[in-house]
């Protein structure tokens, strides 16, 4: 291996963090609400236990079962270019691996769902008077996050760097 290739692997502790809090919070969660029975916790916040089929804002959620095997194997993909990614990245790099990590976390905690049980669990709900936001897991959140991350890597923080030499 090329001198500085696989720096980014040493970001895979975030993508377990992640995973282990996801699972973590879905059991809580199965174990402790009953289905589609909100727990308020603000005015603006909820727990409510209830299982995604499909993808966000459960796209293809009733669909035959069939999409079930479409999202692992897309899980799969997109996890195999992720570790891809982070073993290109440049060593002392955090920003990108630690984004790229929590991507790859996210997925993989809702694929492990996807796998055990044929859905995701989702427990969290955003709310203000009579809109909700689609309920969502920490899984989806670290996804956000890291997404959000390379956004702004790539908007703002990619013409700060050092060029390639």
């Amino acid at each position: 291996m090329p001198e500085g290739t696989g720096w980014g692997l040493r970001w895979l502790w975030l993508s377990a963090v992640v995973v282990a809090l996801d699972q973590l919070s879905k059991w809580l969660a199965t174990r402790l609400l009953d289905p589609h029975q909100p727990v308020t916790l603000t005015a603006w916040f909820d727990l409510t236990l209830m299982y995604n089929r499909g993808a966000a804002f459960s796209f293809l959620s009733g669909a035959g079962g069939w999409q079930r095997w479409l999202f692992v194997a897309l899980a799969l993909v997109i996890g195999a270019v992720l570790v891809a990614w982070l073993r290109h990245c440049r060593p002392g790099e955090r920003w990108v691996p630690a984004a790229l990590a929590l991507v790859l976390g996210g997925a993989a905690g809702n694929l492990i769902d996807r796998l055990l049980h044929g859905k995701v669990v989702d427990f969290i709900v955003w709310h203000y008077r009579d809109w909700y936001w689609p309920a969502f897991n920490l899984a989806d959140s670290a996804i956000s996050a890291g997404a959000v991350m390379l956004i702004l890597d790539g908007l703002l923080l990619q013409r700060r760097r050092p060029p390639d030499r």
